[in-house]
C-alpha cells in the first residue's frame, strides 16, 4: 500500500509540473530543491514552489525586506517534546536546583485545589488534587535532597534509587505534569513545567538539555510506564503514568531550515518549551538545525541577581502558546519586518492561532498528529486533505510514524503501537 501511495504522489507531482502549476517565468534561474527523504511529494513541491517564488533567486526578492518563516519546535522540528524529555532526565538523574521549599512553591504555582479530571484518578479509583499529591512529592523529594550526594547528602544515585522514595517521587511528579495538562487551561499547564528549573542557571539548564539529547538519541522509540511503589502510597494513593520515549531529530526539517536560509529567508522558532532548553537544541551546531540563538522565542522566566531561575513568568512577555504565539510574533517580528511570516509550521492546538492570524502567510505545514476535528488545527488538517493536489492549497498535512519517529511519504500517520496509517482522527 505504501508503494502505491508513493507512486500516486510521484505521478501527481509530475502532473503538476507538466501542467504548469509551477508558474516559473524564468527557467534559467537556479531552483531550490529539498532532499526527497520522506516528504509527501505534493508537500515537497509546494514548499519548493514557495521558496522559488519568494526567495533570493526570484525576480522580486528584496534583501532589505526578506520573507521570514516561523517553526514550532516540539513535535514539529523534532520528533517528540524536548521539554518533556528534559523533565524525565531531570527525574532519572535528580538534576534539580530547588530546595524542598522551592520545589513545593513550583509544583503548586497557579494550581487550584479542585480535583483533577477523572482520567487522573489514582489506581484505586479515588480522586486526586494538588493538596493530596504535593505533600507526597515533597516528602519524597526531601528525603532524596537530604541523602543524594549531588544535592545535600552523601549517597550515590544508585543507592538512593533503591529507596521507595525515589520511585514515589518520580512517578508522582511525572504524573502531576500530565494531570495538570489534562485538567487546567494551557495558560496554567504550559509554564508549569518550566518552574521545575527553579534555582538553576542558564548554563545548568543547557548542560542538562545537552545530556538529555544524548541520552534520548540512544533510547528506542516506545512507551515507558512509571508506577508508585506499593509500600509508599502516600496521601494521594498510588498512581501510574506513561509517556513516549525516544526523541529524534527530523532530517526533513533540518534540511528545510537550511534551504530556507540558503534562499534568503529568515528562520525563526516560536516554542512553548523553556527558552534555555530550545536554544540548546536548536542552536547547537552538532544538532543539525543551526538556528541563531537570537532567532528563538520560547517560555521566559524571571531570574535573580545570580542568574538563577525564579518561579515567576517574565514580565513583558506573552506565553508562547496559543494566542501568545501570535502576540509574540506581532511584538517582535511584525514590528521588525512590517509584515507577517510567509510560512508557518506546527502540530498542535498551541500553534493554530499563529497558523491563521497573519494575512501574509502563504503556506502552513501541519505535522499530522491526528488532532481532534473539533479543534481549529483539526479543521485545517481536513482542509489540507480536501485541497490535496490543488495548486492554490494553503494547508499541507505531513504524515509521520510514531513507531519510528520518521516522516511518512504521505499525509497519513501511524500512532504508536499501530501498523495502520490514518489520515484524519
Amino acid at each position: 500500500m505504501k508503494k502505491i501511495l508513493y507512486f500516486f504522489h510521484a505521478m501527481l507531482f509530475t502532473f503538476l509540473i507538466m501542467t504548469g502549476c509551477s508558474d516559473d517565468a524564468d527557467v534559467t534561474r537556479p531552483k531550490a530543491e529539498l532532499l526527497p527523504l520522506n516528504w509527501d511529494m505534493f508537500n515537497k513541491y509546494k514548499i519548493e514552489k514557495l521558496i522559488n517564488e519568494y526567495g533570493k533567486n526570484s525576480a522580486d526578492y528584496n534583501s532589505s525586506r526578506p520573507p521570514y518563516v516561523v517553526f514550532d519546535w516540539d513535535n514539529t522540528s523534532i520528533f517528540l517534546d524536548i521539554e518533556e524529555a528534559v523533565l524525565i532526565y531531570q527525574i532519572e538523574n535528580l538534576v534539580f536546583g530547588a530546595t524542598p521549599s522551592q520545589l513545593n512553591e513550583a509544583i503548586r504555582k497557579d494550581i487550584e485545589s479542585k480535583n483533577f479530571e477523572s482520567d487522573y484518578n489514582n489506581l484505586s479509583g479515588g480522586s486526586v488534587n494538588i493538596e493530596k499529591i504535593a505533600p507526597d512529592i515533597i516528602e519524597s523529594y526531601t528525603w532524596l535532597y537530604n541523602n543524594y550526594k549531588n544535592l545535600k547528602g552523601t549517597q550515590t544515585l544508585e543507592d538512593v534509587k533503591k529507596s521507595s522514595h525515589y520511585m514515589a517521587f518520580a512517578s508522582k511528579l511525572r504524573y502531576l505534569y500530565d494531570a495538570i495538562g489534562g485538567t487546567f487551561d494551557h495558560a496554567v499547564s504550559y509554564p508549569w513545567v518550566t518552574y521545575l528549573f527553579v534555582g538553576m542557571t542558564e548554563t545548568e539548564v543547557r548542560t542538562l538539555t545537552k545530556a538529555t539529547i544524548q541520552w534520548q538519541l540512544s533510547q528506542s522509540v516506545g512507551k515507558v510506564i512509571w508506577t508508585t511503589p506499593e509500600d509508599l502510597p502516600g496521601t494521594a494513593g498510588r498512581v501510574s503514568v506513561s509517556w513516549k520515549n525516544g526523541l529524534r531529530f527530523v532530517p526533513e526539517m533540518q534540511n528545510l531550515y537550511w534551504i530556507f536560509k540558503q534562499n534568503g529567508f529568515d528562520v525563526w522558532v516560536c516554542s512553548a518549551s523553556f527558552i534555555d532548553v530550545v536554544k540548546e537544541i536548536s542552536s547547537n551546531p552538532g544538532n543539525g538545525y543551526n538556528l541563531p540563538e537570537d532567532h528563538v522565542f520560547a517560555m521566559e522566566l524571571e531570574r535573580d541577581n545570580e542568574g538563577k531561575i525564579k518561579v515567576q513568568f517574565k514580565e513583558g512577555y506573552a506565553q508562547t502558546q496559543g494566542e501568545g504565539k501570535t502576540k509574540t510574533i506581532q511584538q517582535f517580528l511584525v514590528s521588525k519586518y512590517g509584515y507577517g511570516p510567509i510560512f508557518i509550521a506546527g502540530d498542535s492546538e498551541g500553534d493554530q492561532n499563529m497558523m491563521k492570524d497573519f494575512e501574509d502567510t502563504r503556506l502552513v505545514l501541519i505535522i499530522n498528529r491526528l488532532r481532534s476535528p473539533s479543534t481549529d488545527i483539526g479543521q485545517m488538517s481536513k482542509q489540507a486533505v480536501d485541497t490535496y493536489g490543488d495548486a492554490n492549497a494553503k494547508y499541507l498535512l505531513q504524515g509521520r510514524n510514531d513507531n519510528t519517529g520518521l516522516f511518512t511519504q504521505s499525509q497519513s500517520s501511524y500512532s504508536l503501537g499501530s501498523d495502520k496509517a490514518e489520515l484524519l482522527k
